[in-house]
């Protein structure tokens, strides 16, 4: 099973879903498609199968993690390292906690983040849920999008990524002041700027609501 996961996870990189089946699996292992299905009795199954995989080497960098007495920092933490897996494998996120029966350290991840929301205390049950799911949510939903293929010139080399933001930054500035008002005030914060750091900044304004909420 760790070599069909393993090589299932390899063509999941190289080339996305639709590179995933059955008959390249089994080319890559030297075998008939048949006994593919000594292993998973499905394409969805094995999906499955192989981000639990993955996640299972994302979870070992986590407890790799220092811990210290700030649960926010530490959730922080957590969080960045599950966004940079998925932004480094854009197909994983579409698979996260799809199926706990078949990803337990998916699961595991889940409990991960929930053990620190548990330290904060002065949440009730239902805080405690919403915010983890609003972590998740944030993480993975962010990640899938940075992780999507670029614009196809961006992809051949005839454009660069600040040239072809900069083409939109010019249709922003040409907008009316009054019709629209907050996106001609951003524009310039538009232009150039980093996805990653648009990230943190984002789960950093999640994270200080979540400290509010339990300080209150």
């Amino acid at each position: 099973m760790d070599a069909v996961l393993t090589e299932a996870v390899t063509l999941l990189d190289e080339a996305g879903e639709s590179a995933l089946t059955f008959r390249a699996l089994a080319e890559r292992l030297g075998g008939g498609v048949a006994s593919i299905y000594w292993y998973v009795s499905s394409k969805d199954e094995l999906l499955d199968r192989a981000t639990d995989h993955v996640l299972q080497g994302v979870l070992t960098d986590i407890e790799r993690l220092a811990r210290t007495d700030d649960a926010i920092d530490d959730l922080r933490k957590i969080a960045l390292t599950l966004f940079e897996a998925i932004v480094d494998r854009p197909w994983l996120g579409a698979y996260f906690l799809r199926n706990t029966e078949l990803q337990p350290h998916a699961l595991k991840m889940y409990d991960r983040l929930g053990r620190e929301v548990l330290r904060l205390g002065g949440l009730t049950p239902t805080q405690q849920f919403h915010a983890v799911s609003a972590v998740v949510g944030f993480v993975v939903g962010i990640a899938a999008d940075l992780g999507q293929e670029p614009p196809r010139e961006v992809l051949e080399g005839k454009v660069g990524r600040d040239e072809y933001l900069e083409r939109f930054a010019d249709q922003w500035r040409a907008l009316d002041p009054e019709e629209y008002p907050f996106v001609t005030h951003v524009v310039e914060e538009f232009s150039g700027h980093d996805d990653a750091d648009q990230f943190r900044a984002g789960l950093d304004l999640l994270l200080a609501g979540l400290r509010l909420q339990a300080e209150g």
